[in-house]
């Protein structure tokens, strides 16, 4: 059995200052699938630890490859189970040596029994998740308390997905730290006006360039649509695609879908991404973007210049996010206005209607939006 040294899965964009503290917390919702890590950086045998929704996780591959996700806790007398060992089949508790195999978290030894116990250890268990590799990430359902035992196996919502739309295209994935509760991260996610502020630059917004939108919104289950429609003038890297089309989903618990189709010189190309608001506590959350493409795919070096303007466009959102951590740290009242906070309104309606299991659906139909950014 060899020690577990869990991977340190913090983002390489974090630089959280001490003056920028978490605020208020928020409600989290269980029951949903979240991106946990990126599944490469977990080995045949290796472990990494994260955090999800305040649970302590230690996720793990074993030997044959099979991904587990467990609470980072044994259920003896509590001590985390990475302080133990890990021999890429079963996860040992360096307390009392109780052994567990870690996809279904069944207890498979417990050292200290004797032939006059008649305790069956196959009998206790461990706290596991459901988890599944999907687009590069390891996603863990979160179950609500009291589900008892679940497995990848059982009748559970669908996996999220990156829509594609040809076998063959090139992605990125990014990933940023914030120190806010994940109603401020999804809000900040899907607010319209912040583009000419918050990402000034020569290749994307200027000052200059606000002018007046209107955008249709259409009701989908668990969440909104901006109806397809061209994408901004303003906005410099949309003019390099022809004439593309941009749909928008925003799901619960906290999806964002953005496709792009564009015909350029008869053919037609895309690009996707999807962008999740993740509660690693009650105060903090995390962002991660994960995007394909198949436009410009011959292109030389396409995918490092796009992660180096993308990785420049999230640090934004992200700094952004520090320095309003530092205005809710006394919880203040704050407002929302119309038209342009009008989805952070639909998205507050939607997670009450969701956690409280009763409500109508906030958009009873199509809707026409109009703001200036």
């Amino acid at each position: 059995m060899r020690p577990i040294r869990p991977a340190d899965h913090t983002s390489p964009l974090v630089e959280i200052t001490a003056a920028a503290k978490p605020g208020p917390p928020a409600e989290m919702i269980f029951g949903e699938w979240y991106p946990a890590l990126r599944s490469s950086g977990i080995k045949r045998g290796g472990t990494a630890l994260t955090t999800l929704l305040g649970i302590p996780m230690l996720l793990g591959r074993k030997n044959d490859g099979t991904i587990f996700a467990m609470r980072d806790m044994c259920p003896h007398r509590g001590i985390p189970l990475s302080a133990g060992w890990y021999d890429g089949e079963t996860v040992q508790c360096k307390y009392h040596g109780w052994r567990f195999e870690p996809c279904s978290g069944r207890c498979e030894e417990i050292p200290s029994l004797t032939s006059h116990d008649s305790l069956e250890p196959t009998k206790i268990f461990a706290n596991s998740f459901p988890v599944v590799e999907r687009d590069g990430y390891a996603w863990v359902y979160v179950p609500e308390a009291g589900a008892g035992r679940l497995s990848a196996q059982d009748a559970l919502p669908p996996v999220p997905e990156l829509p594609k739309f040809s076998t063959r295209y090139r992605s990125a994935h990014l990933v940023a730290d914030l120190p806010c509760n994940v109603d401020h991260g999804i809000i900040g996610l899907m607010d319209p006006a912040h583009g000419p502020f918050v990402h000034r630059a020569w290749w994307w917004r200027s000052a200059a360039s606000i002018h007046e939108k209107t955008k249709k919104f259409e009701p989908i289950p668990d969440g909104f649509r901006m109806s397809p429609h061209t994408p901004s003038s303003n906005s410099a890297p949309y003019k390099l695609l022809g004439k593309p089309t941009t749909t928008i989903d925003f799901v619960l618990p906290n999806r964002r879908y953005e496709t792009i189709v564009a015909e350029k010189n008869g053919k037609l190309r895309w690009f996707s991404s999807l962008t999740t608001v993740t509660p690693v506590t009650a105060s903090t959350c995390r962002i991660d973007v994960l995007a394909a493409w198949d436009i410009a795919y011959h292109v030389p070096f396409i995918t490092p210049i796009a992660k180096l303007f993308g990785a420049r466009f999230v640090d934004q959102d992200r700094q952004t996010m520090v320095e309003q951590a530092q205005g809710l740290r006394s919880n203040p009242a704050l407002m929302l206005i119309d038209d342009a906070d009008k989805p952070a309104k639909w998205y507050f309606a939607l997670k009450q209607r969701r956690l409280k299991g009763v409500g109508e659906h906030p958009l009873q139909g199509p809707v026409e939006l109009h703001w200036r950014s």
